[in-house]
């Protein structure tokens, strides 16, 4: 811990004031001390204190109120409260109001140590995480309206979201690995542009039959299938009507559907499924994929045209494997939003596991390492990040046997290309077989969709072993 860190002692006892601080000094602290709330309130705005350690018992305030006080002015403040033997629920009380914890008289110097060690490092943990968001970018005062990542290829990805967003209608493309939050990218266009009155709709083109895919963007007539007997339904790009849609894993759709795409493009109308009549609409359409699009259009699966409309102004957003430099501010982000959903205290991450963190490639990306983190949260008992994680990520897996690779003559350029593959390969069917094969869950842990596990599937011919 710090020696830098002040901590003020608030108690009307002289002979506790003058033993806790000697205790905490020779511990490495700087000490302050009052011993009426005027005085507390007073040190506060002095010294600025990492940690209070407040009597409840105090004359002319009581410890409570002067808590209330002050959780008002700052509620980061870290207090630890102290009450005599059988006063515990004002210590409840306390708690509630926002006490970080409590100490019940008399107690064990050790105890005391222990106490504050923990309390200091959640502290520092906190303040670290909150002056890591200042640096982060927000685009909506709205809960994820935020992007995680301080990076240079990050913020070449503002500075391209800014200028995307200048111009209400134009089609943007945007490209990455599962995992990357192209979807937050899209929000984020939507919300900085004129557009941002109107509704932000959202789908899925991978999770979708062609028929359903279909039905669910352009809407159907009464009639016009089975099912569809007893009304018609307006599609999504109806709904979307003066804002925008966005269509993730747009690499999945269909030839046939890619061209009524291309018609809304261009002519901003379409009819709806067994319909007659045009349908106008305005609407700015921002589709993602994870697909390399000019090798589908070589191999003939998505239609040039249409690649080159929705390549209007492209968008790049870069593995989690290109931004290192973010890996350890995500992590920070994650354990304090776990902490909170969980009631947890994990406020100290080891070297060795912050090395783990780094070597780590995330095939997965910020997906997987949400999970990771939420996991390794959730099964710490001791504050810890724990360098095993609770989970599958071993840099081992990084590791290549350079002696038996470069025996065969390959290139290094191929041979990274296979020693990555064939890390995707036994990760991806480790997950497997530990999901007893239950795709959906494998491909919710795994961070991508069920389509590209399926194809993942395939492309590695994996099975249950």
């Amino acid at each position: 811990m710090s020696s830098k860190a002040i901590i003020l002692i608030v108690d009307d006892e002289e002979t506790i004031r003058f033993s806790m601080k000697e205790f905490l000094e020779g511990q490495g602290y700087e000490v302050v001390v009052a011993e009426t709330c005027v005085q507390a309130l007073e040190k506060i705005n002095e010294f600025l204190p990492d940690l209070v350690l407040l009597d409840l018992r105090l004359p002319n305030m009581d410890g409570i109120e002067l808590l209330e006080k002050v959780k008002t002015k700052d509620p980061n403040a870290l207090i630890i409260v102290m009450t005599g033997y059988g006063s515990v629920d004002s210590a409840v009380e306390a708690m509630k109001i926002g006490a970080y914890d409590y100490l019940e008289k008399p107690f064990k110097t050790e105890h005391l140590k222990v106490v504050i060690e923990k309390a200091l490092g959640t502290q520092a943990l906190r303040r670290e995480v909150l002056e890591l968001r200042a640096q982060q970018w927000t685009f909506a005062d709205e809960p994820g309206g935020v992007i995680i990542g301080n990076s240079q290829q990050m913020k070449e990805v503002y500075s391209l979201i800014k200028q995307v967003s200048k111009s209400p209608s134009t089609t943007v493309l945007i490209q990455g690995e599962s995992g990357t939050g192209k979807e937050l990218v899209a929000r984020a266009i939507h919300h900085l542009s004129s557009r941002k009155n109107g509704r932000f709709v959202d789908i899925n083109c991978a999770a979708l039959t062609e028929s359903l895919l279909e039905a669910e963007l352009f809407g159907y007539e009464k009639g016009s299938f089975t099912g569809a007997t007893t009304t018609g339904k307006p599609g999504l790009f109806e709904v979307a009507d003066k804002g925008t849609i966005f269509l993730d894993e747009i690499g999945e759709m269909g030839i046939a559907l890619q061209a009524k795409l291309l018609r809304i493009l261009q002519e901003r109308q379409f009819k709806r499924v067994g319909g007659i009549n045009d349908i106008k609409i305005d609407v700015r359409v921002i589709a993602s994929t994870n697909r390399n699009l000019e090798e589908e259009v070589e191999s003939g699966n998505f239609r040039k045209d249409l690649y080159y409309r929705l390549k209007v102004l492209p968008i790049y957003v870069p593995p989690l494997s290109e931004r290192k430099d973010d890996i350890m501010l995500l992590v920070k982000h994650f354990v304090h939003k776990y902490n909170n959903e969980f009631n947890k205290n994990v406020h100290h991450i080891p070297p060795e596991t912050e090395r783990l963190l780094l070597e780590y490639q995330w095939p997965g990306n910020i997906r997987e390492l949400k999970n990771v983190i939420e996991r390794a949260v959730l099964i710490s008992s001791n504050g810890t990040l724990q360098p095993e994680l609770g989970v599958t990520v071993d840099s081992r897996r990084n590791t290549i046997d350079n002696n038996d690779m470069h025996g065969s003559g390959e290139s290094d350029k191929e041979l990274n290309a296979r020693s990555l593959a064939n890390i995707e390969r036994q990760h991806i069917q480790r997950v497997l077989n530990e999901t007893s094969w239950r795709r959906t869950e494998a491909a919710k842990i795994l961070g991508i969709n069920r389509t590209t596990l399926y194809n993942k599937i395939k492309e590695y011919g994996l099975s249950p072993s």
